[in-house]
């Protein structure tokens, strides 16, 4: 790899996972505890026991409201952070889309529980763009990180991703024992790039991708596992490092061929990502002057 190239972000899988998990878990928690009072007809409600806490205006409620506005203007400061690279000293946009994604995991189970599991209103029409926006969210983050990207979150070109790739070869091929030809076969990929296809079905082609990859590398770890070329079996630690290097070189060369057309589709995806996400604004903000000027609230 040739000196100054950037090196791609690892994956943040693990971490990701935990902090999406340390948001959901309580949020699920209060769904499904107050699940007796969700369910109960509106005449019902009124007499519950958990009626002053788990109404919109509740105790319960109106903070879960409270935390879900706060959440979505945060959500609103990504799209600033990649038009202005005066804020680059708070990060990277790579690592701002993980915030972005993980933060808007939590706003269908936050506006659930403020709405107390009714959708009638403005807040309906809300909370149904709002969950549009979620599920296009995750469908943009799968798209933005299919496109090989150094660790600030700038695109590589293509001489940094061939670079990249030579030297994932290199260093496979010295930590299994063979040669960089074998290692290049074994890691042969379909070369179907999707240019001219639709959306859709680009889409399913990058999960097919995926897909193949996954099963490469099981049969990569069961055939090293076994032994090396010289007769030798690999060690644990570095058979695990063969294996992420394998996935990772077969994971740009997917990536290069598809490139032209995950563009494309990404391109669409801005397209209709914005204005559900400029529908759910408007209706937030609609509510929240509703609410405030009937007093609906415990804020007081």
């Amino acid at each position: 790899m040739r000196a100054g190239a950037p090196k791609a972000e690892p994956a943040k899988g693990s971490r990701g996972g935990l902090a999406l998990t340390l948001i959901v878990l309580p949020l699920l928690a209060i769904n499904i505890g107050g699940a007796q009072y969700y369910f109960a007809d509106l005449g019902e409600r009124v007499r519950h026991p958990w009626h002053a806490w788990l109404r919109p205006s509740g105790y319960i409620g109106q903070s879960a409201g409270l935390i879900a506005l706060l959440v979505f203007v945060f959500l609103w400061l990504y799209p600033l952070r990649k038009k202005w690279k005066a804020l680059a000293f708070t990060g990277s946009v790579g690592k701002w889309l993980d915030v972005h994604v993980t933060t808007a995991m939590a706003l269908p189970l936050l506006l659930a529980i403020h709405a107390a599991w009714r959708s009638d209103g403005v807040i309906g029409l809300g909370l149904a763009a709002m969950l549009i926006v979620c599920a296009s969210g995750i469908v943009g983050r799968y798209l933005y990180v299919r496109i090989p990207r150094a660790k600030s979150g700038v695109e590589l070109t293509r001489d940094e991703v061939a670079a990249q790739r030579r030297e994932l070869i290199v260093r496979l091929a010295e930590a299994t024992g063979t040669s960089v030809n074998a290692v290049e076969e074994l890691l042969t990929v379909s070369d179907d790039s999707g240019a001219n296809e639709n959306p859709l079905r680009v889409l399913g082609r990058l999960l097919t991708n995926d897909l193949m990859r996954w099963k490469r590398s099981r049969d990569l770890r069961r055939r090293w596992a076994a032994a090396s070329p010289d007769g030798h079996p690999i060690g644990r630690a570095a058979l695990r490092d063969a294996v992420r290097l394998a996935d990772r070189e077969m994971s740009l060369t997917q990536q290069t061929r598809m490139l032209e057309a995950t563009h494309r589709v990404f391109r669409y995806w801005h397209v209709a990502h914005r204005p559900f996400a400029i529908t759910a604004l408007v209706a937030v903000v609609i509510h929240v002057v509703v609410v405030v000027a009937v007093g609906a609230t415990w804020l007081r």
